[in-house]
């Protein structure tokens, strides 16, 4: 049996789970989170119970209703919901060796020596279920997957839902998946799809016996060899990511479209992008800067010297805001915030005249990190640069 090498903890309907937790009257009930508490606003999650009746990330309030008369809608609490990872992160880091947290709702756990072997990696799949369950919340839910490498666990996770507990490995493959689309998996786009299609590649099976010299032309690039020798059980490491840039996007309720209001929502992402920008060791070299209004998109951008000073950045917002807005009159429907053209701190040239060392921050960069730390320390935005309109529904990236 090939050795297990991976195991993928996908929470199931995770915002809604955590809400019927922490409250208990709402369970068993058709539950839906919402970023905007409004007709034309989206459900950002469902729980199961509103997914019997085909409501899902996407539906509108308003179709939502019609689908399901009985649904309660609760706004979204994004830190309630960074609490509830964190914790469980903890309980499965005591059992297990967590290995990576994908995002709000996936956990990655390396197997080895005992829990490689597939007895026993069920085993541990089965004692993390329980501990979630008791330790963190009864409501909370979790499918399993496991596979010889982060591919195919992360695949056998998404097979059996809520509550699952799959495995993939070549023993197995491709009969498991078999059922599956190409853009089930992990990794393939539209754009890798529309390719595959070119190459007269159809459905899963045909992808699996695919040569893996022939992916990499498909792919124009050696990610697609890579995907097709994981996808038939090899155990290929994870490739290091590299930062295009930092962003934040926010559709705006009605109320806050009012240039004057939509403004300090601006500055708002730009805080948030900088401090995930100075967390990750990174300084960007543009800002962009994107809004969509009612009488139609304008953006900006300006090229700058590197840096990760959270004030100067939000200088240039406001620049490029009286830019945007001396060319229009209209109310701000969405707003966009980008830093891009990236370099890490340690690789930034020193500036003799500026001053700056190389390699080191500069006197507002290190304000910026001494914020930073507060910030975090007391989960409050206890300093913060100037006046800004944190809006509901917000969810960072990255």
């Amino acid at each position: 049996m090939t050795p297990m090498r991976s195991l993928y903890v996908d929470m199931n309907s995770f915002f809604a789970s955590v809400e019927q937790q922490a409250d208990p009257s709402l369970r068993g009930k058709p539950v839906a989170i919402t970023a905007i508490d409004n007709e034309s606003g989206a459900c950002v999650a469902a729980s199961y119970e509103a997914k019997a009746y085909g409501i899902k990330t996407g539906t509108r309030i308003y179709a939502a209703k019609e689908l399901c008369p009985g649904i309660i809608f609760r706004p979204s609490r994004h830190r309630l919901y960074v609490r509830v990872n964190q914790k469980i992160a903890r309980v499965i880091n005591e059992i297990a060796e967590l290995e990576f947290v994908r995002s709000i709702d996936e956990f990655q756990v390396a197997l080895g020596g005992d829990s490689s072997s597939l007895d026993r990696a069920l085993d541990l799949a089965r004692e993390i279920k329980a501990a979630i369950r008791e330790k963190v919340g009864s409501e909370l839910r979790s499918s399993i997957g496991i596979g010889p490498n982060h591919l195919l666990a992360k695949i056998a996770g998404k097979l059996e839902k809520p509550d699952g507990l799959q495995w993939l490995a070549p023993e197995n493959m491709p009969e498991a998946i078999r059922h599956l689309s190409l853009d089930d998996l992990p990794g393939i786009s539209q754009g890798i799809k529309g390719k595959l299609y070119g190459a007269q590649i159809y459905d899963v099976k045909a992808l699996y016996n695919l040569d893996p010299r022939h992916a990499r032309m498909i792919w124009h690039s050696v990610e697609g060899e890579r995907f097709i020798r994981a996808l038939r059980g090899m155990d290929i490491p994870l490739m290091p990511t590299k930062r295009n840039g930092y962003g934040n996007s926010k559709v705006l309720a009605p109320e806050y479209r009012p240039p004057h209001k939509a403004r300090l929502v601006g500055r708002w992402l730009v805080e948030k992008a900088s401090e995930r920008m100075r967390r990750d060791g990174y300084c960007t070299r543009h800002f962009h800067l994107s809004l969509r209004l009612t009488d139609g998109g304008r953006h900006a951008g300006k090229k700058i010297g590197a840096t990760r000073d959270t004030r100067f950045l939000l200088s240039l917002y406001e620049g490029l805001w009286r830019d945007i807005r001396r060319r229009s009159n209209g109310d701000v429907l969405s707003i966009s915030v980008h830093l891009g053209d990236l370099v890490l701190l340690t690789e930034r040239n020193g500036d003799l005249f500026a001053p700056l060392s190389p390699g080191m921050p500069n006197k507002p960069e290190k304000l910026a990190i001494v914020i930073d730390h507060i910030n975090r320390r007391f989960g409050e935005r206890m300093v913060k640069y100037g006046e800004h309109q944190d809006p509901p529904g917000f969810f960072e990236k990255g």
